[in-house]
């Protein structure tokens, strides 16, 4: 803020001018930023090839085949067809075409959990899919390690993402503006708002971590070395089953994050996560003059 003298003689705050261009994402962030995403698409798409060796969830340390709490198959229907079904928690739902049954490369219905468009690779090989699945984990381990390191060292997270007060009492009206697609503008544009830190904070604290750990549960030899692990977690099918709810949590994150992006300009949110610059968008009440300087952050 500056400070100006009005009509009366006497200190008024007038708000700084709003630059056209803000730094808003760092070499590294960037760095990381395409690696985790790469990394999730390859973990995602070759954990549904390894789930197809036994696609079913369970709770606990074993497996009860009698009561899963999730089960993809195929079945006979009573005209001879192959139809798919999914199973949650004894629910029944006939998913033929998507999960449990798909069309081969000639076009025949076989049993499938998942199409071959959503599994790598696309053909049902646990060996390959599972050495693809162990190296971008490690990838996304040391590279959201750097993050980390670097974020805690420029104090990212407690400067731009953990949410204040006044943050937490702005989440109804964020909430309502989130539903109308109003998009800040002018500085508030410059700022994260607190949707955006919550769901940030959720992934790097929580779905991400969560998915590494449930994820090593699964090792019966990290489990000998850290028993800790299946007991955290309730037992091994249950880290399986939250690996499984993990990683589809991150998916969700994604559409969201990706219809965000195209409701607030891709052009430019899709530039400042290539290059860093941000062009800040300008409201009626938050406009630049055209001589604008340009501004930094982090």
């Amino acid at each position: 803020m500056t400070a100006t003298n009005d009509a009366n003689g006497t200190l008024a705050a007038m708000p700084d001018a709003v630059p056209d261009r803000i730094y808003r994402h760092s070499g590294l962030t960037r760095t990381t930023h395409w690696v985790n995403a790469i990394s999730l698409f390859v973990l995602l798409l070759s954990g549904l090839n390894i789930f197809m060796a036994e696609p079913a969830l369970f709770l606990g340390q074993y497996a009860d085949f009698n009561h899963p709490a999730l089960h993809i198959f195929a079945a006979h229907a009573g005209d001879g067809r192959l139809v798919g079904i999914t199973e949650i928690f004894g629910q029944q739902i006939d998913t033929t075409g998507l999960l449990g049954v798909s069309n081969n490369a000639m076009g025949h219905p076989v049993s499938r959990a998942w199409p071959t468009w959503l599994t790598l690779p696309s053909y049902r090989d646990l060996s390959t899919a599972r050495r693809w699945h162990f190296f971008f984990a490690w990838l996304l381990v040391l590279n959201g390690a750097a993050y980390l390191a670097w974020n805690t060292y420029v104090r990212h997270i407690q400067k731009d993402l953990w949410p204040t007060r006044e943050d937490l009492r702005e989440i109804p009206q964020s909430i309502i503006d989130h539903i109308k697609l109003k998009h800040p503008t002018g500085a508030a544009a410059i700022r994260y708002n607190v949707l955006q830190k919550l769901a940030y904070l959720a992934v790097i604290l929580v779905l991400v971590p969560g998915m590494v750990l449930t994820g090593l549960t699964m090792s019966p030899g990290m489990d000998a070395a850290f028993p800790i692990l299946p007991w955290a977690f309730g037992g091994r099918q249950t880290a399986r089953t939250l690996h499984f709810v993990f990683a589809w949590s991150l998916v969700a994150f994604f559409v969201i994050h990706m219809v965000e992006m195209v409701l607030a300009g891709p052009v430019n949110e899709l530039t400042s996560i290539l290059t860093g610059w941000y062009r800040v968008p300008k409201g009626h009440d938050a406009a630049a003059p055209e001589s604008a300087s340009q501004g930094k952050v982090q």
